[in-house]
C-alpha cells in the first residue's frame, strides 16, 4: 500500500493562515489555503518547465506550438485559428509565437491548397526533430516535479483536478 503524506511541516500557506487567524478572521480559510497551495505550486512548475525549455532555446509559448502541431498527428499542420483555438491564445499573441518560430526554422505557413486565402502552419523537419528531443526533458521535468508524490495519490489528485476542472469548463 503506498505510504499516505503526512502534514508533519507547516508550508507557506499554513503561516498566512495562521496569520489572519491571529487578526481574528473566521471565516472559512480553506479555498484560501487550496487556492493558494496551487498558485504557489504553479510558480514552481512555470520555473521548472520554462527552464527545461530554455535550456533547448525555446520559449513556454513555442514549445506549446510545437507540441500542438506535433500532437495533431501527419502531416503535422494547423490553420492558425485551430492553433490558437486549441491553445486559448489571442490570434495576435499566436501570430508572434508563428513569427519567432518561423525565423528559426522550425515551422512554415504556407497557403492550404484547398482554399488559397487559407494559412496552414506546418512543423518542419527540423521542427519536428527539434519538438522530439525537447518532449522527453519535458516529461521528465514533470516526472521530477511530482516525486515527493506517491502513484496512487497522483491518481486521486488527477481525477480530483479533473472533476474541478470538468465543472468549471461547463459554467465558463
Amino acid at each position: 500500500m503506498a505510504k499516505q503524506i503526512e502534514d508533519v511541516q507547516l508550508d507557506s500557506i499554513d503561516r498566512l493562515i495562521t496569520q489572519w487567524r491571529n487578526e481574528n478572521i473566521e471565516s472559512d480559510l480553506l479555498p484560501m489555503a487550496i487556492l493558494g497551495r496551487l498558485a504557489k505550486l504553479g510558480k514552481y512548475i512555470d520555473n521548472d518547465i520554462l527552464h527545461c525549455h530554455q535550456q533547448h532555446d525555446l520559449r513556454q509559448g513555442e514549445f506549446d506550438v510545437l507540441a500542438t502541431l506535433r500532437r495533431s498527428g501527419k502531416p503535422y499542420s494547423l490553420t492558425p485559428s485551430e492553433l490558437y483555438q486549441s491553445m486559448l491564445l489571442t490570434s495576435g499573441a499566436m501570430t508572434s509565437r508563428l513569427d519567432r518560430l518561423e525565423t528559426k526554422g522550425l515551422i512554415r505557413r504556407e497557403h492550404s491548397q484547398a482554399d488559397r486565402r487559407s494559412i496552414q502552419v506546418t512543423l518542419t523537419t527540423r521542427g519536428k526533430k527539434t519538438i522530439d528531443s525537447v518532449l522527453p526533458a519535458h516529461i521528465a521535468a514533470q516526472h521530477r516535479l511530482l516525486d515527493g508524490v506517491s502513484q496512487r495519490d497522483r491518481q486521486v489528485l488527477a481525477q480530483l483536478l479533473k472533476r474541478w476542472l470538468t465543472q468549471l469548463e461547463s459554467v465558463n
